[in-house]
């Protein structure tokens, strides 16, 4: 009576096996809390920030109080007469006053305790209304704050559980585990549940990542920027599972290709590159449409380029969609791919095993 596991079964237990080790991992729960508190750390100091009230306080007059009518940016204390008015700059109550007076048409003079703030003037000169033919949909600091977010998120959750799945291989293949292994379960079942065991661990820093962001912008009242992010956080989950998956399958193939841990770096460092390109390009070039547009359909860069796009309205209904279509034909590509250079990497020892023999053997 054959007793062998079947097919998900092993692929099943190499993912528990995955999942325990890691949660069972000090370093990897510590790491994952800190990084948990930094993020929520950052969401609530924007949140706050942005609540503060910044305004600069003033005193007025009942002449001048009309100088500053709908003026957001200052906080107005109105005084009984000029003297009192500079009786409060020099208390140190307000940073100025606005009294009447002076020779030009203005007819009102600001009074300082020292230097003249150039800031204060330039909110209370006149300006022409202004008139916008092709606004915005975000404003640019907040759009680059979102753009780096998912770029950095997408970076350090791919580089990190790439990288791991790399080393495991490697140390199985160093310590000789891997042909025991090998002797139970298929070598693809063992390329599936590595790469299973890291994208569940790897969604769950997402998910959690995303449950975070909600309650920070919650309690801080970003309500705005909630409803705004819901429609990019969920498109970016999605692309960022599949994007993993393909990364997952090449960093383990790259790990099969070697037997020394010293030697894991050559066989990484161009999946480092595909990892590290769209958080850079996306810092340098998040307010240009067209290298955007070029990131969103690019599978590596899609994770990061597509959610950005559909964060700040520029993208159509149907592209995600079709970004999507075009990343799981990548994605079935690259588990082609590296499955085949796992299975023929696996069991060589010694020198790395070049890419050409690893994909004709």
């Amino acid at each position: 009576m054959n007793t062998s596991p079947s097919f998900g079964q092993s692929v099943w237990l190499v993912t528990e096996r995955e999942l325990g080790s890691k949660l069972r991992s000090k370093s990897f729960l510590i790491s994952t809390g800190i990084m948990f508190a930094i993020i929520l750390a950052a969401v609530l100091w924007g949140g706050f920030a942005a609540g503060a009230d910044n305004r600069t306080p003033i005193a007025v007059t009942s002449g001048t109080a009309a100088t500053v009518e709908g003026l957001d940016t200052f906080d107005v204390t109105e005084a009984a007469s000029a003297d009192e008015a500079r009786d409060l700059v020099a208390a140190g109550d307000v940073d100025a006053a606005v009294i009447e007076g002076g020779d030009g048409p203005i007819g009102y003079v600001v009074v300082f305790d020292g230097a003249p703030s150039t800031t204060l003037l330039q909110s209370l000169s006149i300006a022409p209304e202004v008139e916008i033919l092709n606004p915005e949909g975000t404003d640019g600091f907040l759009r680059y704050i979102i753009a780096i977010a998912f770029g950095g998120v997408f970076f350090a959750a791919a580089f990190m559980f790439g990288t791991t799945i790399a080393t495991s291989v490697v140390e199985e293949k160093q310590t000789r585990v891997v042909e025991l292994l090998i002797s139970a379960i298929p070598t693809r079942a063992l390329l599936a549940g590595k790469v299973l065991g890291n994208t569940i661990l790897a969604m769950g820093q997402i998910v959690g990542t995303a449950a975070i962001a909600t309650v920070g912008l919650t309690v801080t009242g970003q309500d705005f920027l909630l409803a705004g992010l819901g429609g990019a956080i969920a498109w970016f989950a999605v692309f960022f599972l599949f994007g993993f998956v393909l990364l997952a399958a090449l960093f383990a193939a790259a790990g099969a290709m070697v037997s020394r841990q010293e030697d894991i770096g050559a066989t990484i460092t161009p999946l480092t590159y595909l990892v590290m390109a769209p958080y850079f390009l996306v810092i340098f070039f998040n307010d240009n449409p067209v290298v955007l547009t070029i990131m969103s359909y690019v599978p590596f860069s899609a994770p990061v380029g597509m959610p950005v796009r559909i964060f700040v309205g520029e993208a159509q209904w149907w592209e995600p969609l079709l970004a999507l279509v075009v990343m799981l034909a990548t994605c079935i590509a690259a588990i082609l791919v590296g499955a085949k250079i796992y299975e023929n990497s696996l069991l060589r020892m010694g020198g790395r095993v070049k890419l050409r023999e690893a994909l004709t053997r």
